[in-house]
């Protein structure tokens, strides 16, 4: 960074300490005095509604956002990446997920969707289940879609996923199938992913009569062991977190009907129009992008929970984590200089209302405040009509309750009121006190149909793009998971029998010893 930019950075963010000064102490029941907070901080995308108002923010906070936004070049970063240039600086690729559900999607990839939509057609009539075996990027998503869309599962047809290198996950997954009426796929981008072999090779032996494979190394695949025919490749362009709209989700072309897998791609390149078009104070996934930096870097949260009110995207958490922490858990920039602050929170939650009866105690009266990202879907619902009034006063009820809390003199009134005596009512005061003020984000998709759905992930992976820009990081790179990969093939002669690396410490060698 030359020294104009620097100043330039540093000035801005010196403004987005500024306003969050500002903001610090104000009660966010107060910024509700403005009677057009809740339009002005309300944003549409397509399939998508998201409500700000809630958030200890304003016109003039988001403005210094934009403000870092500009000096962080997000306009041009944003049409490099849609541009097909590298912006995987690390690994010198383009990160070009996106053109995967592009209208004008390369020939390859449009020769890639054809052959899955043929295979799907020829081995449906022969199989009762799918077993799929991945791990990271190569299960979440595909895990997530699958969840999300399974009333749209073709009828008879189960499917099972195992990820874990830990044998239950994959005996699990075989457990009561027929060999014979299986289909088995592998999904390993470089084909040499551990974990994902060891699995494949157990169900392999167990016999399944058809195999095939999603990769980026067919020729492996192929000696392997499955038919070059059943080989369905993707791209160096493709991160594996990032890869859930290639054959990496064949089990979904396969599995789910009505066109779906084609659909979830058609409303991921909706979002992705609108991120790649809207400035950056009208674009939703830059300004949620903002609001999570904001929340991180200017007020000091380090955590936020994402909260699905919709048991269908209880996965959503999970496929969070790896999308944001596995992208943004940096520290160093794009140039490999320290960072001067963190690039990325961490990311957790559960669907609501389950949340609700575990860690919500936390959120609503832990020292700490910990924002929340809650996501309803207002579209039609499963199961007793009754339920979807119930799950959206939770989850509404929930954010109100977040940021109204209940003083300890209303707490006091109210037992007073019930008829518990002056004495114990002093007594619980404290302990039935919320302090409110905390803040959170609500959002709605329009239905929980393949459109919305793969309008949703886009948006998630727009916002880690933002964020990164915001922070000065690659998101695309994963250099953090290496080394433990690289020490657990050290250590594993020694768990089969073998002898201890020499420079393993002490504590090491003694759990070598007594796991062997």
């Amino acid at each position: 960074m030359n020294a104009t930019s620097f100043a330039a950075t540093k000035q801005a963010w010196a403004n987005v300490a500024r306003e969050a000064a500002r903001l610090a102490n104000v009660k966010l029941q107060d910024l509700f005095a403005d009677p057009k907070r809740v339009a002005a901080l309300t944003f549409e995308a397509p399939h998508l509604i998201a409500d700000f108002s809630k958030q200890r923010i304003d016109s003039a906070a988001l403005a210094s956002l934009g403000a870092v936004a500009q000096v962080a070049d997000f306009d041009g970063l944003r049409a490099k990446m849609f541009a097909g240039e590298i912006v995987n600086n690390t690994e010198r690729r383009a990160a070009m997920h996106w053109r995967l559900r592009a209208p004008d999607a390369p020939a390859e990839v449009k020769a890639v969707r054809a052959q899955m939509a043929a295979f799907a057609t020829r081995i449906r009539p022969q199989i009762d289940a799918i077993v799929h075996l991945g791990i990271g990027g190569s299960d979440l998503g595909p895990r997530l879609v699958m969840d999300a869309l399974r009333p749209l599962t073709h009828a008879g047809l189960q499917v099972r996923f195992a990820a874990n290198v830990d044998g239950a996950d994959v005996a699990d997954a075989i457990e009561g199938l027929d060999p014979k009426r299986t289909l088995l796929i592998v999904v390993s981008k470089t084909f040499t992913t551990q974990e994902t072999l060891a699995n494949a090779e157990f169900v392999r032996a167990w016999g399944p009569a058809h195999l095939a494979a999603a990769t980026a190394a067919p020729e492996k695949a192929i000696a392997w062991g499955v038919p070059a025919e059943n080989v369905f490749a993707f791209w160096d362009w493709v991160g594996g977190r990032y890869s859930l709209w290639s054959s990496v989700s064949l089990v979904c072309a396969l599995a789910l009907k009505n066109n779906a897998f084609e659909r979830l791609l058609a409303g991921a390149a909706e979002m992705d129009a609108h991120f790649r078009d809207a400035p950056f104070l009208a674009n939703l996934p830059a300004l949620s992008a903002a609001i999570q930096t904001w929340n991180r870097e200017a007020l000091g949260h380090g955590s936020y929970a994402a909260i699905p009110y919709a048991e269908r995207l209880r996965l959503l958490p999970a496929w969070l984590q790896q999308l944001e922490m596995e992208s943004n858990g940096k520290r160093v920039t794009r140039d490999g200089e320290a960072l001067e602050r963190s690039a990325c929170a961490v990311t957790w939650g559960a669907a609501g209302t389950n949340a609700q009866h575990s860690f919500f105690q936390l959120l609503h009266q832990g020292v700490q405040e910990i924002p929340v990202e809650f996501i309803v879907n207002a579209g039609a619902q499963e199961g007793p009509p009754s339920h979807r009034a119930k799950v959206f006063a939770n989850a509404l009820a929930q954010a109100q309750a977040l940021m109204a809390g209940k003083s300890e003199a209303q707490a006091k009134a109210e037992m007073l009121t019930k008829g518990v005596s002056a004495a114990e009512a002093e007594r619980l005061g404290p302990h039935r006190a919320f302090p409110g003020n905390r803040a959170s984000t609500m959002m709605s998709i329009d239905a929980l149909s393949p459109e919305a759905l793969g309008a949703l992930l886009a948006f998630y992976e727009h916002r880690t793009f933002a964020q990164a820009v915001l922070a000065g990081v690659n998101p695309f790179d994963q250099w953090g998971v290496e080394l433990g990969k690289e020490m657990a093939n050290a250590l594993l002669p020694a768990l089969e029998g073998g002898a201890a690396p020499a420079n393993a410490d002490a504590s090491t060698t003694a759990w070598l010893k007594r796991l062997r």
